[in-house]
C-alpha cells in the first residue's frame, strides 16, 4: 500500500494477550492508520492486567519494546460499570486534544460488546476500529502462528479448561488439544494470554514460570454457578 500522508490516529487498546497483537499487526500494516499509543486497565490494588492478572511491570516491558507509549487506567478490582466508562471517557478526551478520536479493539464477535464499545465512543465523538472482527478464530490460530507472536497461556476459566493448560504456547498444537465447547480464541473468555514476542518487539521477553493461583469472583445479580472460578499464571521477567 503506499503510505498516507493524513492516517488516522488510534489508540490501541492493549490486554498484552494475542488477539490484541494480531489486531495491532494489523493496524501497522495498513498506511490508513497511524497507532499513537496503548491503553490498557489495571486493578489498582493487584498493579495487574484485568482477567489476564498479568503483573504492570511485564506490560511495562511489552510498550517499551514496540516503542509504543502506554497509558494505564488503575481501577478498583471490581469497577461498576459507572466508575469504569467516566475513567475511561475522561482518558480518552484527553487523547483527544491530541487529535486521537478513534479506538481500535481485538474483539472478534461478541455483538453485545462490540455494540457497548461503540456506543460508548459515540458519547464523547469517537470512532472504533475491529480488525479481527468476524473472521473464523481457527484460522487466526494460524494466523498468530504464521506471524511469529509467540504467546502462552496465563489465565484459564476453570468451567471450560483445567490448569494444565497454563503455560501452554498458541498454536496448532495447543489449538489441537481444545476440549470442542472452547472457543480456539478463547473469545467467550475461556482463557487469556501473555505475549513474550512479537515482530513488533525489538528483542523476546524471557519469561520465569511462577506459581498457579486460583481466585473466585464474586458476580453481581448472578444467582447460580456460572464462571467465577480462574486459575492463574503468576509470570515474570527471567533473570
Amino acid at each position: 500500500m503506499l503510505p498516507n500522508n493524513n492516517p488516522t490516529k488510534i489508540v490501541m487498546n492493549w490486554s498484552s494477550g494475542k488477539d490484541a497483537s494480531l489486531a495491532y499487526m494489523n493496524l501497522l500494516a495498513n498506511p490508513n492508520y497511524k497507532i499513537e499509543c496503548l491503553l490498557t486497565t489495571m486493578s489498582m490494588e493487584y498493579n495487574r492486567v484485568f482477567m489476564h492478572g498479568v503483573r504492570e511491570e511485564l506490560i511495562d516491558l511489552q510498550a517499551y519494546l514496540m516503542k509504543m507509549p502506554l497509558i494505564k487506567i488503575k481501577l478498583p478490582a471490581s469497577p461498576n460499570d459507572e466508575l469504569y466508562k467516566k475513567a475511561i471517557n475522561d482518558t480518552l478526551q484527553e487523547l483527544k486534544i491530541k487529535g486521537i478520536n478513534t479506538a481500535a479493539y481485538g474483539d472478534i464477535f461478541l455483538d453485545d460488546l462490540k455494540t457497548y464499545r461503540e456506543q460508548q465512543l459515540e458519547t464523547i465523538g469517537y470512532k472504533s476500529i475491529f480488525p479481527l472482527w468476524k473472521k473464523n478464530t481457527s484460522l487466526l490460530i494460524n494466523e498468530i502462528e504464521e506471524n511469529k507472536i509467540d504467546a502462552i497461556v496465563v489465565c484459564v476459566n476453570e468451567k471450560y479448561l483445567g490448569k494444565e493448560f497454563l503455560g501452554k504456547k498458541i498454536n496448532t498444537d495447543f489449538l489441537n488439544s481444545l476440549p470442542k465447547n472452547v472457543d480456539p480464541c478463547g473469545e467467550n473468555g475461556e482463557y487469556h494470554t501473555f505475549v513474550y514476542n512479537a515482530p513488533f518487539f525489538s528483542m523476546p521477553i524471557s519469561l520465569k514460570m511462577g506459581e498457579i493461583v486460583h481466585k473466585s469472583y464474586k458476580i453481581e445479580n448472578v444467582e447460580t454457578e456460572w464462571d467465577k472460578g480462574f486459575y492463574f499464571l503468576d509470570i515474570d521477567v527471567e533473570s
